[in-house]
């Protein structure tokens, strides 16, 4: 499995932006399915995005498509999350998740889990 470590989260405003990152240890990373998942207080983690162990597909919940935008370095081992146009509602603890099978279509559980980064965004 590989180990992932995320950075990037902080406070910002609404309307404003802010990238995620998610570096991975392991020569495997390349092979894993890569997303994100999030937690606001008091609600249940819910899908964010995925991409797709080639960089080649993209999926996102209706929630943030066409504001957030998924990407991965495979050289590096990383995955982003660009957020743009960030709102009140996208407070949460996101969670970088990976796994060498589909979890995405459907969404399923991921094998291995980030520690997660927190996300204020302030009105």
């Amino acid at each position: 499995q590989v180990q992932l470590v995320e950075s990037g989260g902080g406070l910002v405003q609404a309307g404003g932006s802010l990238r995620l990152s998610c570096a991975a240890s392991g020569r495997t990373f390349s092979m894993y399915h890569m997303g994100w998942f999030r937690q606001a207080p008091g609600k249940e983690r819910e899908f964010v995005a995925a991409i797709k162990w080639s960089g080649g597909s993209t999926y996102y919940a209706d929630s943030v498509k066409g504001r957030f935008t998924i990407s991965r370095d495979n050289v590096k081992n990383t995955v982003y999350l660009q957020m743009i146009s960030l709102k009140l509602d996208d407070t949460a603890v996101y969670y970088c998740a990976g796994s060498r099978t589909n979890f995405y279509t459907p969404i399923r559980e991921p094998d291995c889990w980030g520690q997660g980064t927190e996300v204020t965004v302030s009105s």
